[in-house]
């Protein structure tokens, strides 16, 4: 199949951005998206221009690197998936594609379709993480954690940083990102102990990002590749009231 393609351009971070056209031909529906865009390259190169600057790594959905806003859709247009495992199935012949970086103030455009996400490694940095010793690794079931704790805990910790939730937003708030790494350890008994700090912490560092607060449009869901859940935010937010008369 043929696709019109309309992709932002812009040279580096400080240069004006554009939208431009180009053509996608002989496109197999069993490509997937970062394939097409692997076949536009080519030509592009062939004929002496610059190819179009995109992320990518793992192209497993994984990694969540391969951020794209498709048709304003951030990731495209299939639920709970990543651009790299989105299909051309999912287009038809002649239709016209819009492709477009991450929007946000905290994810500042370096080139093309690629953006700066080192606002969501500052926050890791922040406090994601657990400084308790815990000497070698206990077998699995000697470590009384209940499953009302442990499921919640896990479907937290497959956020993959990807900032999809940013992009949907309209405030721009990397609230469920923040939220999903707070409840993967302050619901553990490893991360417990330091959960008042924490959760304090990397709040305070999102805001300083310029990131927007949530205002419950539910959009970060919807966008999530994991499927991560709003009820996340609900937890951070109880955490962050309780920590907050707590001294460091």
């Amino acid at each position: 199949m043929n696709l019109k393609l309309y992709v932002w351009r812009q040279e580096s971070a400080t240069a004006p951005g554009r939208m431009e056209q180009y053509e996608a031909k002989n496109v197999s529906p069993d490509m997937s998206f970062l394939e097409m865009l692997d076949e536009v390259n080519e030509d592009l190169i062939n004929t002496g221009k610059e190819p179009i600057v995109f992320d990518h790594d793992c192209r497993e959905g994984i990694c969540g690197m391969c951020s794209q806003v498709i048709n304003g859709i951030a990731h495209g247009p299939e639920e709970e998936i990543t651009v790299c495992q989105l299909h051309m199935r999912r287009f038809k012949d002649g239709d016209t594609i819009f492709i477009e970086p991450w929007r946000a103030k905290a994810f500042p455009v370096l080139k093309d379709l690629m953006v700066d996400r080192g606002a969501l490694d500052r926050i890791i940095q922040a406090y994601g993480y657990t400084s308790a010793h815990t000497g070698g690794v206990p077998d699995g079931n000697a470590i009384t954690i209940s499953k009302s704790k442990a499921d919640p805990s896990m479907d937290a910790a497959a956020c993959i940083g990807c900032g999809a939730c940013v992009a949907a937003c309209p405030n721009a708030s990397a609230m469920l990102f923040t939220a999903a790494k707070v409840t993967h350890l302050g619901l553990l008994p490893q991360g417990r102990e330091e959960a008042a700090r924490r959760v304090k912490a990397m709040v305070a560092q999102h805001d300083k990002e310029g990131f927007g607060n949530c205002t419950n449009h539910y959009e970060c869901e919807a966008a999530c590749p994991k499927g991560v859940k709003t009820a996340f935010i609900a937890y951070m937010n109880r955490e962050l009231v309780k920590a907050l008369p707590k001294a460091d």
